[in-house]
């Protein structure tokens, strides 16, 4: 079994086709699926849908897209969403520099709080970083000094440097389908030496359809397309890899019910 560690199944390309969608993973071997928010108003959608299907989960939180929208958002609504038996995770949430959608203060303001959330529930976050590496790690560095929590870097594309100091940290690393791009050779040597237990897999779906699929809408099946394709570039069997990256989702994600 493979679990697509970060979709959004809410987004338009899959939720016009849902459970379509969710048919058409579960028949690649897809048998959980952690459908990610980036926006209050997403919230309700997002646990509905895990209420609604045994083998979805949630999270909650805020994008740094969207975090100028979101700047007077209290902890204690992050805190009442996160107590939801449906929601296991806190985010997505972190640092984007390449649009700068949002004041990067605003941001790292909103970053600290999830992390402060996560600090408090248990609960893992979830986090999205782009061209903001240095302010991400030196956040991460100070706020694990304050006490740990559970973390990992979604659709990993930094540099070895960094990835080697977040697993330091204790952090996980998801790897999409960016993986499988033909010029993506600097995250392929990166992908060959991130240690097994610490490993996760995701689409990011809609966006990121790996090799075959790509300019296609990206679906969660196509999970089963990355695994392949790391389990060949890792010298692995992909049921050895579909099996660990399993339990790492399990392991890291331990509210989750299976």
């Amino acid at each position: 079994m493979l679990v697509d560690s970060h979709c959004h199944l809410e987004y338009k390309g899959l939720v016009d086709d849902q459970a379509g969608v969710l048919a058409r993973a579960r028949e690649a071997g897809v048998g959980q699926f952690l459908n990610i928010s980036t926006r209050k108003s997403e919230w309700e959608q997002v646990v509905g849908t895990a209420e609604r299907e045994p083998d979805v989960w949630a999270s909650v939180g805020i994008h740094p897209h969207e975090a100028d929208q979101h700047a007077d958002l209290g902890r204690e609504a992050l805190l009442q969403a996160a107590e939801h038996p449906r929601v296991i995770g806190i985010g997505e949430t972190g640092l984007d520099y390449y649009y700068d959608r949002s004041d990067r203060a605003t941001q790292r303001d909103l970053f600290r709080m999830h992390i402060g959330v996560s600090r408090e529930t248990g609960l893992p976050l979830i986090i999205h970083t782009r061209d903001a590496d240095g302010d991400t790690l030196a956040m991460l560095e100070e706020e694990t000094g304050k006490g740990a929590f559970p973390a990992l870097i979604h659709c990993f594309t930094a540099s070895a440097e960094f990835g080697q100091r977040v697993l330091e940290l204790g952090l996980s690393i998801s790897l999409s389908g960016i993986v499988t791009f033909k010029n993506a050779t600097d995250l392929q040597e990166i992908a060959k030496k991130i240690p097994h237990e610490r490993l996760l897999v995701e689409t990011d779906s809609p966006f990121l359809a790996p090799v075959p699929h790509r300019g296609k809408p990206c679906e969660p099946a196509y999970v089963a397309n990355t695994a392949q394709f790391l389990a060949d570039l890792r010298g692995e069997d992909v049921n050895d890899l579909a099996d660990y990256t399993t339990a790492n989702f399990r392991r890291l994600f331990s509210k989750a019910v299976f």
